[in-house]
């Protein structure tokens, strides 16, 4: 059974990058294997901004709210394995937006997109409120991650993303979720069908 979805009324939830690496009702479509590999990077790009366990994300978009996020303390060959600053930023907010995803809008990742076909979005979503249609794909989900930003350059970055998903806007309504690290926060913007 999906939690209730977030609200600013609902108290602090309370989320592990931990569960991206197990099997859990809210993620059934979601590689544990790449999960385990998006926590440890969503782990390493909020160590390096210096966060306590657990931090506050602030949800700003679709539904203004704080979510805690805490995560194992990291080690050093976890740190080198995300040596790249670009890839562990991008895998890491796929981790966050997996996280978080299904507890804001009651859907949640079901498959992967495929790069090349002038689609615009990393993950089809899936509705947990009904299990009968829970692989059909509902909804799309673009995930951008920014080491450390200010609310324009965030801004700007969802409007690339809005744009970057136009070509497929007939096929599905869309999400575009971008993780900022540095304060952290999370803008989740959702564009409907033209």
């Amino acid at each position: 059974m999906p939690s209730p979805l977030m609200t600013h009324l609902n108290p602090i939830k309370i989320l592990s990058l931990n569960d991206l690496r197990e099997n859990k009702p809210e993620r059934p479509g979601w590689s544990l294997t790449f999960g385990a590999i998006c926590a440890d990077a969503a782990a390493v790009c909020l160590d390096d901004g210096g966060h306590s366990i657990p931090v506050k994300l602030t949800i700003e978009g679709i539904q203004p709210c704080e979510i805690q996020i805490q995560w194992d303390a990291i080690d050093d060959t976890i740190r080198r394995f995300n040596a790249d600053r670009e890839v562990a930023t991008e895998y890491g907010a796929y981790g966050i937006a997996a996280l978080i995803m299904p507890h804001l809008t009651g859907l949640t990742i079901i498959e992967r997109s495929v790069k090349g076909k002038g689609l615009g979005f990393d993950f089809w979503l899936g509705s947990l409120e009904d299990p009968g249609t829970l692989f059909q794909r509902k909804a799309r989900l673009e995930v951008s991650g920014i080491r450390k930003g200010s609310d324009s350059i965030i801004q700007a970055r969802v409007n690339i993303k809005l744009e970057q998903i136009r070509p497929s806007d007939d096929v599905a309504p869309g999400y575009v979720c971008v993780i900022e690290f540095g304060t952290p926060k999370a803008r989740i913007v959702k564009k409907c069908r033209p």
